[in-house]
């Protein structure tokens, strides 16, 4: 399962620096400044994201257990609900009110099984 995730980890990696580029050199011409500022931040978190699910995917595979898989699908899932709504938003003007704080949470919560794996005995 571990494998999954170092898969998942590196497209929203290859994805968070693929907007990156598009953002630094396209976006500015086609969106707002509030859009840009929206945009930005998506993909700052994708990146983040991204990086903490391939150590959450390589934990998981020296760890064993459930806990750093559950943390994996919450980065997975988080980056899905938060990035996707931001993205929505900004590129598209679609709003999904509630879609965002839910994939925030996710992330948050996350966070917060990897750290209970390394914390609580197997």
């Amino acid at each position: 399962m571990h494998r999954l995730w170092l898969f998942l980890g590196a497209l929203f990696g290859l994805g968070a620096v693929a907007l990156s580029a598009w953002a630094a050199h396209a976006a500015p011409a086609r969106l707002d400044p509030h859009a840009m500022l929206a945009l930005e931040n998506g993909i700052r978190m994708q990146g983040w994201h991204a990086l903490a699910l391939l150590g959450a995917a390589l934990w998981a595979e020296r760890r064993g257990g459930m806990l750093p898989h559950l943390a994996a699908a919450g980065f997975a899932l988080g980056l899905l609900l938060f990035c996707g709504a931001v993205y929505a938003s900004a590129l598209g003007g679609i709003r999904l009110a509630s879609v965002a704080p839910i994939g925030g949470t996710t992330l948050m919560a996350a966070w917060g099984l990897l750290a209970a794996s390394a914390v609580v005995r197997r």
